[in-house]
């Protein structure tokens, strides 16, 4: 299982946001692409960047793509990219992968240029769940049930599903598996990568063994409560 740090970004700035509120943020760095530089070296296979300025205004700052692209590592990134020109500009800047939630929600034959333009293994979609919703633009829209927006993923050739409990982010409450496992069983054959709320070696431990593909661990290395290299060696049953 994949232990992917997370590098949330607004403006200039690596911040966490208390359950997706604009209005709640710590910051943590001034240097964004030396921050996702940072965890590579420390090992992570995968770095997930979110622009979260470009998930709530939908215009991605394409400048954060490039810097970090010129680093030559592993990346995903996310936020504001909501058609297939976006994405393919992404993957050209250096993303290995490009994370898409709001076209899931809004627009499910949209996501399926996405998949046809960059290639399935270049596709993650992010279902970002407040109560029994699948919610996009910033987490700040009506959003559709998940279960919808999940069978809708599926038809649309993607084969990977990043799942967050948006009142578990950044909270530090632990890992929520019911939701994820929820998941897994209604689309077996799509690979889930879990987040939110991950707090202690223990919700690693319990990702791994709910057999998914990799969790986001954010917050929680910010603070401390975890290391980067032990939620590795948990990861990996050492």
């Amino acid at each position: 299982m994949d232990v992917i740090p997370a590098v949330d970004v607004l403006n200039g700035k690596i911040v966490r946001l208390l359950r997706g509120d604009f209005d709640q943020v710590t910051v943590y760095s001034n240097d964004p692409t030396g921050g996702v530089a940072s965890w590579a070296a420390l090992g992570a296979p995968w770095v997930h960047v979110v622009d979260l300025e470009g998930a709530r205004s939908g215009n991605p700052n394409r400048q954060l793509w490039e810097s970090i692209g010129s680093l030559d590592i592993r990346f995903q990134i996310g936020g504001g990219i909501r058609d297939a020109e976006l994405a393919r500009a992404a993957v050209t800047s250096g993303a290995g992968r490009v994370v898409v939630g709001t076209m899931a929600v809004s627009n499910p034959a949209l996501l399926a240029e996405v998949v046809d333009a960059v290639g399935p293994e270049a596709v993650v979609v992010a279902i970002d769940v407040k109560g029994n919703r699948s919610v996009g633009s910033g987490w700040c829209d009506e959003g559709r049930p998940w279960q919808a927006v999940v069978e809708d993923v599926a038809t649309a050739g993607a084969t990977r599903i990043l799942v967050t409990e948006v009142s578990r982010d950044g909270t530090l409450t632990g890992l929520g598996l019911g939701l994820v496992t929820a998941v897994s069983r209604l689309v077996p054959e799509l690979a889930v990568i879990a987040s939110g709320g991950v707090r202690e070696l223990a919700d690693v431990a319990a990702a791994a063994s709910a057999d998914v593909e990799g969790v986001i661990v954010g917050r929680a290395l910010y603070d401390g409560t975890i290391s980067l290299e032990d939620a590795v060696a948990v990861a990996c049953g050492l």
